[in-house]
């Protein structure tokens, strides 16, 4: 008579056994959730109206658009006029108590002369397009600077500093941006604003490049 083959591998695991492997991989979840808000991306939430019409932002959360924010591609490469950032206070923002991030859009870059002209943005003496990204009538001016660095860093032309970046908000009526308080450095910026993931009905990549006149033109 045949000998019954005993299955071990299907034999009814320990209750204590289970319970350590839940642990375990509720351990091991946690782990990479961390590790890639860490090094990866993280979603982040909009607080104010400084990026309006691109980015809607309020008080409340759960009216306020979110965002993925991509903190890899600043490891292998530089950030871009036109990239939308967020970025840890600068040394003058802290020396005004502000502590949480910013976002802001990218529009100089190192080494660039950055003046503003009639209410427009001149990059090395050439005009900035900004029509795809700014509302109809916005004025670039030094006048929304009514506090802290005074006099505001772009009340005259300005040569933007090796490894650092210029960045302003697309409602530029009501940002607080580096018209007034100066330049990021490159270290200070965790990542590039990627994907807009609430509301459900505005689900979508974001971020839109200006057209930038060349030496050629």
């Amino acid at each position: 008579m045949q000998n019954q083959v005993s299955d071990n591998n299907s034999s009814p695991q320990p209750e204590n056994s289970r319970m350590m492997e839940l642990g375990k991989t509720f351990l091991l979840s946690i782990f990479l959730a961390l590790g890639i808000r860490t090094f990866v991306a993280e979603a982040r939430w909009i607080p104010s109206g400084s990026m309006e019409p691109t980015l809607h932002g309020t008080a409340n959360q759960w009216e306020a658009d979110k965002i993925i924010v991509d903190k890899l591609k600043y490891r292998f490469a530089n950030p871009e006029r036109g990239d939308i950032v967020v970025f840890s206070p600068t040394d003058e923002l802290q020396r005004e108590l502000y502590h949480d991030a910013f976002i802001k859009r990218v529009i100089g870059l190192p080494g660039e002369k950055v003046e503003l002209r009639n209410g427009k943005v001149y990059i090395n003496d050439k005009l900035l397009p900004e029509d795809k990204y700014l509302s109809p009538g916005q004025r670039t001016v030094v006048d929304v600077c009514t506090s802290g660095q005074q006099p505001p860093f772009l009340y005259k032309p300005e040569i933007i500093p090796e490894d650092s970046y210029l960045v302003l908000g697309d409602n530029r009526v009501s940002s607080y941006d580096g018209r007034c308080w100066g330049v990021v450095p490159r270290k200070n910026i965790i990542g590039r604003a990627i994907v807009r993931f609430w509301p459900l009905n505005h689900i979508g990549g974001i971020g839109q490049r200006s057209l930038y006149p060349t030496a050629n033109n």
